[in-house]
């Protein structure tokens, strides 16, 4: 029996930038949800940064992309400087994509960005409220919240900690927090800069004193990373950052003002699994790593919109245990790769070891050059080629389906696309329309330039593709498919 007494489909714990986007997600799909921030307003300082093509293509698809580029400074290639030697000058160029950039916007602007999309329509975060506890029932989650000194219960159909690193859900959850601590304590500075670099250009500077990362937040200002021994003060000052810069950063560069800094320690490391029940965990909640590379609030983001199309089948009633325990097995890997990649480039930029520098600013400069190596890494990058292949939800590689028909925020939203090119035989586009009649709620049939059949996650990643055309074959795995996924009474395609 369904609990009547249930006050909202998602309960969703933190309103930074994943749990923001989280709630949007929910508004576009016609899902009920609540907002809830311990803090008592958004957060005024820029933390997370770059923005990366694959999520500047769910934003578009999500419908708030436009107003992420209008105040994004744009970067199209990467450098890596040591002292006064370039040893590598790469153009981020991607293909295939609307976006061929990284949109560096800070992330307290992003934050706004998206507070302003839900305040546009009408509606709100809980701010002062805080996750206190919560019990799974078999169709509800019960959670206990505090604001302002009292306590009352939130009854929801599923919960979502995007609740940073010290995670109460994950905690409440007891999930292991599996890696490690770097040794180093790291700084990130806000500082206005001359016009020694380009704006247009990320610098990674190795250093036998550790690494440095800087990101251009305009003409003149940029942000920096570096790794540290020892803290000065409570917060790193000018004189510290330029000190750093002139000891490993390019030559010339120098800094007049300091806008924003911090310490903070750093670790490495991923939650067991993402989903216990009715409850789950997304963003820095489930994944923590260096920031070299930029990757931590993109791939939290991408844990929600991974995510929130399996809350919306669920909430209907659609979803599989197959399905709700995809969202772990197809993002723990992504996010393993990613601890692993910014981990290497943590270690390699900062080591202490004569030798292993020797070899490092030597090889650089050789492999840098090479099409393969150049392609590989934009695609690492640019997350352009992270895919769900070996997911039991999906038939194929699971590579990312994106054109003009799924943007704009009304191109994809809580249905799947079966797509079908004009020249299949007249049994198989019978047969795909039989399908799609039968799961108008599920499934929205569309005809397509591309040839053959492809069946196209809400999520924009593709669940099966063929190219065969040997007649109703592909519509009958392409109903496997969804029967892995969804609750429907699938018919069988019928051949004419």
């Amino acid at each position: 029996m369904q609990n009547s007494n249930v006050d909202t489909d998602i309960l969703i714990i933190g309103a930074g930038p994943v749990g923001l986007f989280l709630a949007n997600e929910c508004a576009r799909r016609g899902l009920k949800w609540r907002l809830i921030e311990q803090r008592s307003t958004q957060s005024e300082h820029s933390k997370a940064l770059a923005i990366f093509p694959r999520t500047l293509e769910i934003f578009d698809m999500a419908g708030v992309v436009d107003p992420i580029l209008k105040v994004a400074n744009r970067v199209t290639s990467v450098a890596v400087i040591e002292g006064q030697r370039r040893l590598a000058h790469m153009r981020f160029e991607p293909e295939h994509t609307p976006y061929p950039l990284v949109a560096m916007v800070p992330q307290d602007v992003t934050e706004r960005l998206l507070l302003e999309q839900l305040l546009a329509k009408g509606d709100q975060v809980e701010y002062d409220t805080s996750f206190i506890s919560a019990v799974e029932h078999e169709d509800h989650v019960t959670a206990t919240v505090e604001r302002h000194g009292q306590r009352h219960e939130v009854v929801a159909k599923y919960a979502v900690g995007c609740d940073g690193a010290h995670s109460a859900v994950r905690h409440l959850l007891n999930l292991p927090f599996e890696g490690a601590e770097y040794n180093d304590s790291f700084i990130l500075a806000d500082v206005q800069t001359n016009d020694a670099l380009p704006a247009d250009e990320l610098q990674l500077c190795p250093s036998e004193f550790g690494p440095v990362a800087i990101f251009p937040m305009s003409e003149s200002r940029r942000r920096v990373v570096a790794t540290v021994d020892d803290v000065e003060g409570d917060a790193p000052s000018l004189e510290m950052v330029q000190r750093i810069l002139s000891q490993r950063g390019p030559a010339g560069f120098e800094t007049s003002a300091l806008h924003w800094s911090s310490y903070f320690r750093i670790h490495h490391r991923q939650a067991a699994k993402m989903r216990v029940g009715r409850m789950f965990i997304a963003g820095d909640a489930a994944h923590i790593h260096s920031p070299f590379g930029g990757q931590g609030m993109n791939t939290g983001l991408h844990d929600v919109w991974n995510l929130v199309w399996k809350l919306d089948l669920a909430v209907r009633g659609r979803a599989t245990e197959n399905l709700m325990d995809s969202y772990t097995a197809e993002r723990r890997p992504v996010i393993k790769q990613v601890i692993e990649t910014t981990d290497f480039l943590t270690k390699v930029m900062g080591t202490p070891n004569k030798f292993a520098q020797a070899l490092r600013n030597t090889v650089i400069p050789m492999v840098s050059r090479l099409a393969p190596f150049q392609h590989a890494f934009v695609q690492r990058l640019s997350e352009l080629g992270i895919d769900y292949h070996g997911s039991a939800i999906v038939d194929g590689a699971g590579e990312r389906f994106f054109d003009n028909s799924v943007r704009g925020g009304f191109g994809l939203r809580s249905r799947f696309l079966l797509l079908v090119s004009a020249d299949v035989p007249a049994a198989t586009a019978q047969a795909a329309k039989q399908l799609a009649e039968s799961l108008a709620d599920v499934l929205e049939l569309r005809s397509t330039e591309q040839k053959g059949i492809t069946l196209v996650r809400p999520d924009g990643y593709v669940a099966y593709a063929s190219h065969l055309l040997n007649g109703v074959g592909e519509i009958q795995a392409a109903r496997q498919i969804l029967e892995r996924q969804t609750t429907a009474n699938l018919p069988k395609a019928r051949v004419a």
